[in-house]
């Protein structure tokens, strides 16, 4: 559960209220500093495809050394 308690208004900007439907979700957020924490994220991930397998959600950079090496990570 959230720590954090909002009274209603975003806790980013302190200026847009959230809305009751948002906040019985637990968002602390309004929607357009929503957006753009998302969009920030989003900057991070990279979609790798395993060899012979699934595709895999990297958000850690680091993780990509060797990934897609015939035979598992080799860094």
């Amino acid at each position: 559960m959230h720590t954090k308690r909002s009274n209603g208004y975003c806790i980013r900007c302190h200026v847009n209220g959230i809305g009751k439907k948002r906040a019985a979700y637990g968002h602390l957020v309004c929607k357009p500093c929503g957006e753009i924490k998302a969009k920030t994220d989003r900057k991070s991930w990279c979609v790798v495809p395993l060899h012979k397998s699934n595709y895999f959600l990297c958000t850690n950079q680091t993780d990509l050394a060797g990934i897609n090496n015939k035979g598992g990570l080799v860094k």
